[in-house]
């Protein structure tokens, strides 16, 4: 995992062009850009504290709300927010990014949460089975 890939891929996700492209057709000299580097100012590391405190909120380009708890040890359970479908996954920091896997089925959803300076606000590209699957953003539900 390369964290200014990452950035990278996010990056051209929000201020260049939608959909999503993979983290290997991001362009290096993006990085030079005054745009990106006034983009990655708004960036910031999440800490532990952060993600166990409390609950998050996930929404999605492909229309799923849901509620997301982190365990200190590691677990999650996911709900769905309105009929509370449950699944489960694991999450841990790399690099000051959130990495989340969860698995529904035959399913496996990975993405890396990229946290913000400005506000509670997060976003991340979502991998359903190793493709680019949704654009996230997600909410801790406590005052920063």
């Amino acid at each position: 995992m390369n964290k200014e890939q990452v950035y990278l891929q996010l990056f051209h996700r929000e201020c260049i062009a939608s959909p999503s492209i993979e983290r290997a057709d991001v362009q290096a000299e993006w990085a030079q850009r005054d745009e990106y580097l006034k983009w990655k100012e708004s960036k910031a590391d999440i800490s532990h504290e952060e993600v166990i405190e409390s609950a998050w909120i996930k929404t999605c380009t492909e229309g799923y709300i849901t509620e997301v708890l982190f365990a200190q040890d590691g677990t999650l359970n996911e709900f769905k927010l309105f009929d509370r479908l449950h699944t489960t996954g694991q999450w841990e920091l790399l690099d000051g990014m959130l990495s989340v896997s969860i698995n529904k089925g035959d399913n496996r959803y990975q993405f890396l949460v990229v946290g913000s300076s400005l506000n509670s606000i997060y976003s991340a590209v979502e991998y359903k089975n190793d493709e680019i699957h949704s654009y996230l953003k997600l909410m801790p539900t406590r005052a920063k």
